[in-house]
């Protein structure tokens, strides 16, 4: 028979822990390396956290509320506070200098003529009836008498104000002193929040999630594995970002050399000068630095001083003749003997800039070519360069300016998304998207860019990717886009936005009525200009299709009248003349629109949201023809018109057996005043 097992007696024993034995055969519990005792790593972290803090804020205490008696530091002199303001200076040795030579001279006075004490009661203080006399009698004082009052004079000042020159020495000192303990405390201040901040957050409770992954018998192996490696990319993600923060602290720009040794030795006529144009007192900084430029006609730095301030007065002016100006002295400064290459570099890119805000475009493409070549390993140099060529529409030489850059810097994200921009211009929209999106994900300056965001999430939808709305949104949040669905670029903010309209939204009734009531007599025209050897019809050239045919007709194009087209057409154009809403509507266009089966229009949208779009149905198949703005879909009518505002956007299909002809009107956004219609700028 099986003994009887005495389950009380067997929970009443004590299990003691298991001895591990180390290395060196020396016995260790167990329960202690389980609990964590001993001088643990959280331990270390802790006591280092709060000693450090300590230290960093007791220093502060210090400085910031006094708690160093500096009188002793400067010396028991407070009792000589002749002032009131509580310490002693230069102006109590004044007052007690003062003081001491009243007394000196009233002493010698009243040892010549003693006055009586019914004198002192009537004449007021400084006013004696004797002033006269004494005023004579001290013009007859002996030589002697009067060197011997200057003698006195003179030591007197001589001991006081070595006094009080030395308080104020003192004074400087501890000043000093107390400014750059302040300071000091104030970078270890922030070092040490930085430091708290990646330690407390990042750093401890990955520590903990180490220590519960090792312990935790809950945690199979695999998953174990798994989530060390993630433990071990955090870490490694965190003490980068915590050495990038620590770098931006500690860096410093580097301030630009602008003077040459000569021009160190005028710095301060240089600094009165510019100070005149800091100030924006232009015309005067102009007249001093001429005056420089003619005292020193060998000084890069004046020269380039007068450039600035001619720059200032002309924007001051709004006059383009003294901008040319300024961009003539800039090149002067730029060619003078001695100037430092910062100065170099400095004037020329300004010269560059101001020639781009003149329209001299091929002007400041040969300033930066020179800037390139005297500084030929300046990568932001060549993205400007590149820029340039761009703006010229040299796509050719901005993409062999790329190619240069990246082959040098291969991570620069200004030269990719510059890149990605041309090769989807070139219809290489594959290739593209992976320079956009890599430019945009650097953070470089300049690649902060709704274009940008626009061309990359237009590749993306072409190439079936559903992220592009992603990209989209990003554009949203970073203020480029309105919303997700409307991406124009060029807006006027506050203005109704939606992506369908009626006649009665707009205003536009009259407008309306009229091509409604006259649209056979429209059709006809359209369609008596369609023959294709009179090539009036164009074919679209802005890269919108995926495929098919899609001609246009254009009549008005930015408020200006196509007057050979409207000859072909002259009953249209004629409907048209007394509605300056679309014949003045300098952002839009009045054409003939004529689409082929087979056609599909890609998702796009329109450059602004200044307009409205009108599509007025001329030959319309009855069915294989639709528009879609966001995410409502519509037919044309033959007859009627469509009303939509196209910066949403908008995509078209033609999938009929027959051509569809429309008429398309654009016209100003009701809600632009009329001031705003004639000073926006043509699209």
């Amino acid at each position: 028979m099986a003994p009887r097992k005495n389950f009380r007696n067997q929970a009443k024993k004590e299990v003691k822990p298991a001895a591990v034995v180390n290395k060196n055969g020396v016995k260790a519990e167990a329960t202690v390396a389980a609990s964590g005792g001993g001088f643990s790593g959280t331990k270390i972290f802790t006591w280092f956290m709060v000693l450090a803090l300590l230290g960093v804020w007791s220093s502060v205490a210090v400085v910031w509320f006094d708690l160093v008696d500096y009188d002793n530091v400067i010396g028991k002199l407070s009792a000589y506070d002749a002032d009131g303001d509580g310490d002693f200076d230069v102006e109590d040795a004044k007052v007690l200098l003062g003081k001491l030579v009243q007394t000196t001279e009233r002493t010698e006075e009243e040892e010549q003529h003693p006055s009586t004490p019914s004198q002192e009661l009537q004449a007021p203080e400084g006013e004696s009836p004797n002033a006269e006399g004494a005023l004579v009698k001290s013009e007859a004082t002996s030589e002697e008498s009067f060197e011997g009052k200057l003698e006195v004079k003179a030591g007197s000042f001589e001991a006081l104000s070595e006094a009080a020159v030395q308080v104020e020495e003192n004074h400087a000192l501890v000043k000093s002193i107390r400014k750059a303990l302040f300071n000091i405390c104030y970078l270890c201040c922030h070092i040490m929040l930085i430091a708290f901040i990646f330690l407390a957050v990042i750093f401890f409770p990955l520590y903990i999630f180490q220590k519960m992954l090792r312990t935790s018998p809950r945690i199979s192996f695999k998953k174990k594995v798994i989530a060390y490696f993630i433990y071990i990319s955090m870490a490694e993600r965190s003490n980068q970002s915590l050495s990038e923060v620590l770098f931006f602290v500690s860096a410093k720009k580097k301030k630009p050399k602008l003077l040459n040794k000569f021009e160190k030795t005028i710095k301060m006529e240089i600094d009165a000068a510019e100070k005149l144009r800091k100030k924006g007192k232009m015309e005067e900084a102009v007249r001093a630095f001429e005056t420089l430029v003619l005292q020193y006609p060998q000084s890069p730095r004046c020269r380039y001083g007068k450039a600035l301030a001619e720059d200032g007065l002309a924007e001051k002016m709004l006059s383009n003749d003294m901008l040319q100006k300024a961009i003539g002295t800039y090149k002067e400064a730029s060619e003078l003997p001695n100037a430092t290459p910062d100065l170099i570099k400095a004037t020329l890119k300004k010269r560059a800039e101001r020639q781009q805000f003149l329209g001299r475009m091929r002007g400041a493409l040969a300033t930066l070519e020179k800037l390139v070549q005297i500084f030929p390993e300046d990568v932001a140099l060549k993205n400007d360069l590149g820029v340039a060529h761009l703006l010229i529409g040299d796509n050719k030489g901005a993409k062999r300016i790329y190619e240069e850059v990246l082959a040098t810097a291969p991570s620069d994200g200004f030269a990719k998304v510059h890149y990605g921009f041309i090769l989807k211009s070139e219809n290489k929209i594959a290739e593209s998207i992976p320079f956009l999106r890599d430019g945009l994900e650097s953070g470089d300056p300049g690649t902060d860019d709704g274009r940008f965001y626009f061309h990359l999430g237009d590749a993306l939808q072409r190439m079936g990717d559903d992220s592009a709305y992603k990209w989209y949104e990003r554009g949203h949040l970073r203020g480029h886009f309105a919303s997700v669905w409307q991406r124009s670029l060029y807006n006027v903010d506050g203005l109704k936005a939606q992506p369908w309209w009626t006649p009665k939204d707009t205003g536009y009734m009259d407008l309306v009525k009229t091509l409604e009531r006259n649209w056979r007599i429209i059709r006809d025209e359209a369609q008596s200009v369609m023959d294709k050897t009179t090539g009036l019809f164009v074919p679209e050239e802005e890269n919108l299709r995926e495929k098919g045919e899609w001609g246009q007709f254009t009549l008005w194009q930015q408020g200006k009248k196509a007057g050979e087209s409207c000859r072909s057409v002259p009953k249209t154009c004629g409907l048209l003349e007394r509605y300056p809403e679309a014949t003045g509507c300098k952002r839009g266009q009045i054409k003939f629109s004529v689409m082929q089966p087979g056609t599909h229009v890609w998702p796009h949208t329109g450059p602004t949201n200044c307009r409205l779009r009108m599509h007025l149905g001329l030959v319309i198949p009855k069915t294989g023809c639709k528009i879609r703005c966001t995410n409502d879909t519509r037919a044309w009518e033959e007859g009627k018109v469509l009303i939509f505002d196209d910066s949403f956007e908008h995509e078209v299909w033609q999938d009929a057996d027959s051509y569809r002809l429309i008429f398309i009107v654009d016209v100003w956004h009701p809600e632009l005043t009329q001031y705003q219609r004639q000073t926006l700028s043509p699209i």
